[in-house]
């Protein structure tokens, strides 16, 4: 299984804000991690009711949470604040107009643990789910898990553990979209309250370099 970092390195940004905090409030307990893409081309997915999905491009936001006791990283990848793609013909009503949702992508872990930085590394077990303001709910990667399993990379019990988990993302999270939407809005403001309140760009290996190299 990889062991993915939070701070989305393998994406090849070249300079992006990367908050990292924990979160204990009534809407939600666990991590939350937030990037700023300052630069970047636009990249967009194909979906069926949705059509093209931008993923990346300046003035999008990434909030991504693990919630505690469970195997997931929720990833919400969001348009530049106040705007969505007008393309998006069927995009629905956000339930906040400043947030406004893109695509949501849910990997499925094994467990999280920390880098030399303190950047939280995920370890990825392959299976994700991928879903849309405009209802389109994929699962992706099944190939992947299957492969893991048949090769003996996975236990049984591993393996039952991804399955049981997306079943529990598609309950907890897509059989109201809307509510999702609301919810994650509710935990993004509260972390751009911390981070207009002081809460430090955490400092990973990517950003101490670009400051070395900026002297």
């Amino acid at each position: 299984m990889k062991h993915k970092r939070l701070n989305r390195d393998g994406w090849g940004f070249q300079y992006y804000p990367y908050y990292q905090m924990r979160i204990d409030d009534e809407s939600f307990h666990g991590l939350a991690c937030l990037i700023r893409l300052t630069d970047g081309e636009e990249n967009y997915w194909a979906t069926p009711k949705a059509g093209r999905i931008q993923v990346t491009g300046t003035g999008m936001t990434w909030l991504e949470l693990i919630p505690d006791n469970t195997n997931r990283v929720i990833t919400i990848k969001y348009f530049p604040d106040g705007t969505h793609d007008k393309e998006r013909i069927h995009y629905p009503i956000s339930m906040n107009e400043k947030y406004q949702p893109s695509i949501w992508y849910v990997d499925i872990i094994e467990g999280m643990e920390y880098d030399e930085y303190g950047i939280a590394v995920y370890i990825d077990k392959y299976l994700d789910v991928i879903f849309t303001p405009e209802g389109d709910v994929k699962i992706d990667d099944r190939d992947e898990l299957d492969a893991a399993f048949a090769s003996g990379e996975l236990s049984k019990e591993q393996y039952d553990s991804a399955l049981m988990e997306v079943e529990t993302v598609l309950k907890d999270l897509c059989s109201d979209i809307q509510e999702t939407d609301k919810w994650c809005a509710n935990i993004r403001q509260i972390v751009e309250d911390r981070i207009a309140a002081g809460e430090p760009i955490k400092m990973c290996r990517e950003v101490l370099a670009l400051r070395g190299s900026n002297g």
